[in-house]
């Protein structure tokens, strides 16, 4: 099995490829040992690459060497979990197009926990929604669940900093590579809790932030919960998106009422009127949790 972890992780810092052909590679050869061995012709013929990124890919598979990979990575701290390893989260493997690698920086260890409760609002929050997320966040980590959210400006990080500040555990979900941290702003943050904390990246810690990115990580956030909450958010956000992967994931969704004036309760209280459960206090989040436990 080692072998085939290395093969991933080379796989996987190859251009040319995404996520549906390593899906395609594992059915095609569970071991991935053929796939070194193709040309780019025969690349091209099993995974229907486009010929261009047959040779990209048949490139990036000789130059690079996992090996070397793994121990630069070690050496900042950096571990690779791959979803054939026993710590790979159990509720995040469920999901659709599970991560095929995590890249950790921290406690991995709360990759095991099970009480794990996502998160999420607005870039701008009101003073009303700081006060929100550090009264449910004191209730939660009380409870001894592990906070998870995206360590974007505003409510995610008031959710990273309120869970280490009442002693609780989180970990955050980065849209970049562990290399790149981002938010800038954050840096101090990170220093902080990368010390009790984990940080996970599915990119490899080279890549920087792109747009796209950040979608694909709220399905990562949404899916090692059991459920999300979201705080304050505008009718078309992030928050929403993370919301809606919870939703077609089968988890619990909970939303924060705020005034109908506002635009950042807009988008909560819209998930209230389509059936999220409405969040008065941490006893509502708690109740319905410890029922899917």
């Amino acid at each position: 099995m080692e072998y085939v972890r290395k093969r991933l992780i080379q796989l996987h810092h190859c251009r040319g490829i995404g996520w549906k052909t390593i899906y395609k590679m594992l059915k095609h050869d569970c071991t991935l040992e053929k796939i070194f061995h193709y040309t780019p012709h025969e690349l091209h013929h099993y995974f229907q690459l486009p010929e261009k990124k047959a040779k990209l890919f048949f490139h990036d598979l000789q130059a690079i060497q996992s090996v070397n990979l793994i121990k630069r990575y070690e050496q900042k701290n950096i571990q690779t979990v791959t979803i054939f390893d026993t710590d790979y989260p159990f509720l995040l493997k469920q999901i659709y197009q599970p991560p095929f690698i995590l890249y950790c920086h921290g406690n991995r260890d709360l990759l095991k926990q099970k009480r794990m409760l996502s998160v999420v609002g607005t870039r701008n929050p009101s003073e009303y929604g700081k006060d929100v997320t550090k009264k449910l966040i004191k209730g939660l980590v009380e409870q001894k669940y592990v906070i998870i959210s995206g360590f974007a400006k505003g409510i995610d990080g008031f959710a990273h900093r309120d869970a280490d500040r009442f002693g609780g555990k989180t970990i955050a979900v980065l849209g970049s590579g562990l290399f790149h941290i981002y938010p800038k702003e954050h840096d101090t943050l990170f220093q902080m809790l990368a010390k009790r904390h984990l940080f996970v990246s599915e990119y490899p810690p080279d890549k920087r932030p792109a747009k796209h990115h950040f979608p694909e990580r709220n399905r990562i956030i949404a899916g090692m919960s059991l459920g999300t909450l979201v705080i304050e958010g505008k009718e078309r956000s992030g928050s929403l998106i993370t919301a809606n992967f919870a939703l077609q994931e089968g988890r619990e969704v909970f939303a924060v009422p705020g005034p109908i004036t506002s635009a950042t309760s807009r988008g909560t209280n819209l998930l209230i009127q389509q059936g999220a459960k409405l969040v008065l206090s941490v006893e509502d989040i708690i109740h319905e949790l410890k029922l899917m436990e």
